[in-house]
This record gives C-alpha cells, structure tokens and sequence, in this order.
C-alpha cells in the first residue's frame, strides 16, 4: 500500500523563559491511503503539537520546527513557501479542532464559511460553491440543509456544529484528515454518532485519517494503527488489536488498565498511573517514565531508551533492551 505521508524525526521546541519545552521530539511514523492512525496520551504528551507541525500552524514564537520531514506524496511540506501551503491546508490537508465553536466565525453563516473554503481551493463560483455547502452537510447527515445554511454557529447544538467543523473540512476532497479531539466536548450519544460519521466518509471518500485523543475507546472504534505518546515521544507504535491485547510499555499498559470495565463490580478500585506527567522544562534524567513506571530499575533514571521492535511493536522501554532485559527478571521494584 502507498505512503501517503511520512514524518520523519519530527522536532518542534517551544523556546520560553523557563527553558525549551520540547513538545515534539524526534517524532516519526507513517500512514497508508484510506487507514486511520490514532493518536493517545495524556494531555501534554505531545499529540496536538504533532497535527499543529504536520499543517505547519505552529505559532512562532515561541514555537519553532527545528527538524525532520513531513513528507505529503514525496515531497516535503516543512520546506514548501507558505504560499504553496496554504494551498494544501484544507485542500490537500483538512483538519477538525477540538472546539468549533472557536473555529468558527460566530459573524457569518455555516453556509458562508464552507462556501468561502470552496471558493479559495476548488476555483469555483458562489453559486456553485453554496450548493456545494448545501450538500455537505446533508453528507454529514444535517437535517433540513437548505435551511442550516442560513444559520450561525450560536443556533447550533454542540453536535451540528462538530459535524459543520468535518463538512467543511470534507469540502474540498481532502487526502488526509486529521481530528483534533473531534469528540471530546460532546456527550457519549453524539461522540457515537460523530466516529461513525468519520469512519463511514472514509469509507467513502478513500480518505486517510489522523485521530488524537486521550480515549483509547476512542482509538478501538476507528483506528487501524495506535501510537501512544508521552512526554513528546512515542513510546509504542503498533497495529490497534495487537496494542490492546498486548501493551508492552508501561505506559500503555497503565493507560489500558485505568479504562472501566463493563463487568466490574462497583467495590473493585479503578487503577490509575501514579504521578504526574513531569514539567516540560525539568524533565527527569533517563526514561521520562520512570518515576512513575511500577518496572523501573536504577538503569531507567540514567539511561535513555531507544526504539526497538519486539513482536511487531515498535517500543521505547529499556525492559526490552537485550543489554538490559535480565534486569527485570526479578519482577517489578
């Protein structure tokens, strides 16, 4: 299957008077046309900032791209003009923000905000465009759309206005979608609703998708692939099914263990990962992980992980390190 688009040893440092926050950190991966890679973590790990270099929307200063590739059909979007970019935002590269009601202008009609899309990427007429808002949001299952085109941001529910924010995104035919929380400010009926809209546009328009989340039930529901951030790495990459049947970092397995469980009874504790996910800017030596890994040696505090493959994972533990791995046979700490 075709790359569709490559990251390569991603790094975007934010440059402030605490010190640099490096928010991406040597971050690569890739995605086939028509799959769905998902993105978790918790908030701060790194996900948003990776969508936010990926569009080069990164707000400079104090942010900054200070290495790596995005490559979008072989070629490289970091080094494109910013006028040949804006091309591919929205035409080529859609995305969904968290909130839409911050991304849409409260002033104008949805009508007038997905028409102005069209006109900017597609060259095409008012009246031409218009009709092609009309038919968006009845293909993201609007009722009455000739009417809701009239309307303002403020006279929709939370619901309309996320499936405005992929409606607009959708308008121009984009390859890829990337979805910042798509769902995260909406109730558990309408967050259904919403992945099964997405994933029924992918499978009609071919489209791949990027997915970030915190919700891992989120990341079973749409996502072929997961990677799993922290700290502004990844720290496991692996296909969706073998990721939740066999978490390897510690992290992830934290992270699937916290998730409520339908059959569990109400005295039974949920379990959380202790601690705190550290300052940006005071980040402990060795694995980021370590004072809160419930597996971490003395090794972890003094030594930085690399990427390894073990079982069709790629992970960033030294517990699978070959030159490490005895240690962990006496059992946790």
């Amino acid at each position: 299957m075709e790359k569709l688009i490559e990251v390569k040893g991603l790094k975007t440092y934010f440059y402030t008077e605490d010190g640099v926050v490096k928010a991406v950190d040597d971050v690569s991966f890739s995605i086939e046309k028509g799959k769905t890679l998902g993105i978790v973590g918790e908030s701060g790990s790194g996900k948003s900032i990776t969508s936010l270099s990926i569009m080069r929307l990164v707000q400079s200063p104090p942010g900054k791209i200070v290495g790596g590739e995005v490559l979008f059909h072989g070629k490289d979007l970091l080094k494109l003009p910013i006028s040949e970019m804006r091309q591919v935002r929205g035409n080529d590269i859609a995305m969904i923000f968290q909130e839409p009601m911050t991304s849409l202008n409260p002033v104008f009609t949805i009508g007038r905000q997905i028409a102005e899309a069209v006109i900017l990427h597609q060259k095409t007429d008012k009246k031409t465009a218009w009709e092609k808002a009309v038919q968006m949001l009845s293909l993201v299952g609007i009722p009455n759309p000739e009417k809701r085109v009239k309307e303002y941001p403020h006279q929709l529910s939370g619901g309309m206005r996320q499936r405005v924010m992929i409606a607009m995104a959708l308008s121009c035919s984009p390859e890829l979608l990337i979805c910042d929380e798509p769902t995260t400010a909406l109730d558990v009926t309408i967050q259904a609703q919403i992945l099964d809209l997405i994933n029924a546009l992918k499978q009609e328009t071919g489209a791949a998708i990027i997915m970030i989340t915190h919700a891992l039930g989120v990341i079973a529901e749409v996502a072929d692939d997961v990677i799993v951030m922290y700290c502004g790495k990844i720290v496991e990459h692996a296909e969706v099914h073998a990721l939740f049947k066999n978490p390897l970092h510690p992290y992830t397995e934290g992270l699937l263990q916290s998730i409520p469980k339908l059959n569990q009874s109400d005295d039974v504790k949920l379990q959380s990962i202790p601690g705190m996910v550290p300052k940006m800017t005071q980040m402990p030596e060795g694995c980021p992980f370590h004072p809160r890994c419930k597996y971490a040696k003395e090794i972890c505090t003094k030594r930085q992980p690399e990427n390894l493959e073990v079982d069709g994972h790629i992970v960033r533990c030294l517990k699978y390190d070959p030159e490490c791995s005895e240690l962990w046979k006496e059992g946790a700490r």
